[in-house]
């Protein structure tokens, strides 16, 4: 079991237009699933943050994801975004949920420089998409090489919470019925 304490989630370019640019996993079910984790991350007061790449119009993450300001960066990492790295490490969290759109580049590159400075990192993949399913299972072996670990938004939150009779276990498994429909 994951203890919800340790945990933080990195919403990477999930930018409507480039998350329309999945070739992996549709647009839909990444909304869908990055939705999901972004309720339950509220639910069980878990921290998240919204890394964006610059785009024309703007950094506007997709409307799944709980409000958040966008550290909008300027490279293929989260972690070359110094203000956003200072905010992760001020939270004290050593285990970083990383999604987002590509999995070979922002997902790829904020995992393994997260590995890389001690932290534990989970990737759960239908809140990911790539650009072409062999480009992205080679970036996901890179991660799970490197010591991270690659599973998904169902059975991430179902190692967070295991009493779904509680009310915020109740919250939870009502959010998970949504990666169903």
């Amino acid at each position: 079991m994951i203890d919800p304490r340790t945990v933080q989630v990195v919403f990477a370019d999930l930018q409507d237009s480039i998350v329309a640019l999945s070739r992996t996993n549709s647009p839909a079910d990444i909304r869908r699933s990055a939705g999901v984790l972004g309720q339950v991350a509220q639910v069980l007061g878990i921290p998240f943050s919204v890394s964006a790449a610059p785009r024309p119009g703007g950094p506007g993450a997709i409307a799944e994801l709980p409000e958040a300001p966008a550290y909008v960066r300027g490279g293929p990492s989260c972690w070359d975004d110094r203000p956003w790295r200072e905010e992760v490490a001020a939270r004290g969290r050593d285990t970083l949920v990383v999604c987002g759109v590509t999995s070979e580049i922002v997902v790829l590159h904020t995992a393994l420089d997260a590995l890389a400075d001690g932290y534990d990192v989970i990737v759960p993949v239908d809140a990911c998409g790539g650009m072409s399913e062999r480009t992205e299972t080679a970036a996901l072996r890179q991660v799970e090489a490197a010591g991270g670990s690659v599973t998904s938004v169902a059975s991430l939150v179902t190692d967070l919470v295991r009493d779904f009779t509680d009310p915020p276990g109740r919250q939870v498994i009502t959010a998970l019925h949504a990666l169903m429909s």
